[in-house]
């Protein structure tokens, strides 16, 4: 989906966006004294577009500016009078490709598909995408040779006549240091105040003219749609219409939630009576559905598009409300909730004693065995391809039985992994995962976790918005990472801070609960109706990058066990990114 596209006439830039995006206010395009910038998503805020706009034009447009980037969604074209610069933010929600030869840039876009050439595909890149469990991609690499990745948060610097000068990453946000306790103990309300502040902030820039709220019934989507509902009855929300938007099961695990839901909605429009409750009949969505279509047309491939179905439902309720901004609950888990990798800075720092201690305390209050939070906390963020091998040693003759991140699957081939560095690529993906430093690199790598992201961009043109999350924003994650562990965690009090942040707002059935229902239920049935499908979609395959890359009768093998349960979380996502991977070469087959 392209957005905007800028090439050269000669040795003058030309930036071309799209008209039907540019309508709807998902591209604007603004002019100073500067230059001249083109801004797919937003800056600053979803209420005032064009200043975002000129915000990062000011910025960044002074020759002799420094790299730091305003807050928001987007993706930006920035054409000066002495360069051209391309920008994306921390977040790095909206794409951003260039295509490059000999270090002359001659094309950009927000399409890698529209950049690469279907016949010239770079096989470093599968190896990386097969790798890990994270949605969204974030390496340099495309699918595509010649065709690289603007990084989020990162400025490239071109010349008018494109030559590549420079890529710069923004700075890092600094740790001021931990909150600091007060005299009456630990300071869980100082942290609490600090999180309300900055998750209240991170939801008022994100509204617009028709805000919709995602409600699930959980903790994290409930205070992002309390804090939107304060806001507008209090006047710093702008005038805007609010719509509180649920997927509902009436059969099956998940129609548990439905109390939780109710429960969640009441309490929301007891702050303001004009939020509106849509109510979306979910029950006869199954993860897979259509996968042809979510996992095909992607720009590149897309390792969620089994879950599509669910957020597309969704997606197109709010589309025929007039929405302009969809904010969820996703980020929360791994941004509010205590930092578990505490326990690898505790070992690295020589505080042993201490470990244990609070190893044993976080078994407990998680149910779990001490052994299996040392080795996922301690050990593997230390060790993390050798624990992927240690773990497959326990597969007892099945595909799936210990498959984790990192260990080579067994369908990808050996010839081809070696060929390709695939053994290189996992140990990049892990430094990414955990680097020196897990307890702070997990802020860095939830950003790229579970959001449904690509979906959105995909049908952004037809609905008129982009999905948006609080919970991941750069405030909220830098207060959350100044938090001690020692305050956030609690003892069968999942995500602490939260719950105190949100105290006067959240209902009590909902501040109580610790565990929601997992979509479980929806990947069986999912699996049960069309799994026949994809085993005869892998077999009938006809690229041959496919047959050259996986031995297909594993693949085929391992969604048999996937069927019958066998596995886990972890391994199922790895089948899911290769099944995606197989109909997006295909649909690349028939497109060429």
């Amino acid at each position: 989906m392209e957005a905007l596209r800028l090439e050269w006439a000669g040795d003058a830039p030309k930036v071309r966006t799209d008209d039907v995006m540019a309508r709807r206010g998902l591209v604007t395009v603004v002019s100073s004294p500067a230059g001249t910038a083109a801004v797919v998503g937003w800056a600053g805020s979803v209420g005032d577009r064009a200043a975002g706009a000129h915000g990062l034009l000011d910025v960044l447009g002074r020759r002799g500016a420094g790299p730091s980037l305003p807050t928001g969604d987007y993706a930006a074209v920035l054409v000066c009078r002495d360069r051209v610069l391309l920008v994306r933010d921390e977040q790095a929600r909206i794409p951003l490709f260039f295509r490059e030869s000999g270090g002359i840039v001659n094309a950009v876009s927000t399409s890698a598909r529209r950049l690469g050439s279907a016949t010239e595909l770079e096989p470093r890149y599968f190896c990386r995408y097969l790798t890990g469990n994270l949605a969204q991609p974030h390496t340099d690499l495309t699918p595509f040779a010649g065709v690289h990745r603007v990084l989020g948060g990162e400025v490239v610097e071109l010349s008018l006549s494109g030559r590549l000068r420079r890529r710069t990453t923004g700075p890092v946000r600094r740790i001021t240091g931990p909150l600091a306790p007060t005299a009456d103990g630990p300071a869980l309300g100082e942290a609490a105040q600090e999180l309300r502040l900055a998750l209240e902030n991170a939801v008022g820039r994100r509204m617009g003219a028709t805000t919709v709220c995602h409600v699930s019934g959980g903790t994290d989507s409930t205070s992002v749609a309390l804090l939107a509902a304060r806001l507008l009855a209090e006047g710093r929300g702008g005038r805007g219409d609010l719509v509180l938007l649920a997927g509902c099961f009436s059969r099956g695990e998940l129609a548990a939630e439905r109390p939780y839901l109710d429960v969640a909605l009441e309490a929301i429009r007891r702050h303001t009576l004009a939020a509106h409750p849509v109510i979306v009949d979910v029950d006869d969505v199954r993860d897979f559905d259509d996968f042809q279509h979510h996992a095909g047309d992607a720009d590149e491939p897309h390792a969620h598009a089994f879950r599509a179905p669910f957020w597309s439902r969704l997606h197109s309720a709010a589309a025929e409300l007039g929405c302009d901004a969809l904010l969820t609950g996703c980020g929360a888990d791994p941004v509010v909730d205590a930092n578990p990798f505490h326990l690898h800075r505790l070992v690295r720092t020589g505080r042993l004693w201490q470990m244990t201690r609070q190893a044993r305390a976080w078994a407990a209050g998680t149910e779990r065995g001490l052994r299996d939070v040392v080795r996922d906390y301690v050990v593997q963020p230390a060790l993390p391809v050798t624990a992927a091998r240690v773990g497959a040693l326990g597969r007892g003759g099945t595909v799936l039985g210990g498959l984790g991140a990192y260990d080579r699957l067994p369908w990808l081939r050996r010839a081809f992994a070696r060929a390709h560095g695939y053994r290189e690529a996992s140990v990049a993906e892990s430094r990414f995962a955990f680097g020196r430093r897990p307890e702070q690199s997990l802020y860095d790598a939830a950003n790229y976790m579970a959001a449904p992201d690509l979906l959105s961009w995909h049908r952004a043109p037809r609905d008129g918005f982009f999905l948006s999350h609080p919970f991941l924003d750069p405030d909220v994650i830098t207060t959350m990472s100044r938090v001690p562990f020692a305050v956030s965690f609690q003892p069968g009090r999942p995500k602490a801070v939260l719950r105190e942040a949100m105290a006067d707002l959240l209902p009590a059935p909902i501040r109580g609960r610790a565990v929601k229902v997992p979509f479980n239920d929806l990947y069986a049935r999912g699996l049960r109706a069309h799994g026949d499908e994809l085993i005869a979609r892998c077999r009938s395959a006809r690229h041959p990058l496919i047959t050259e890359m996986f031995d297909v009768e594993t693949l085929c093998r391992a969604v048999r066990e996937a069927q019958l349960g066998i596995g886990d979380s972890y391994s199922w996502d790895r089948v899911n990114s290769s099944l995606a991977l197989v109909v997006w070469l295909e649909r690349l087959t028939s497109d060429s």
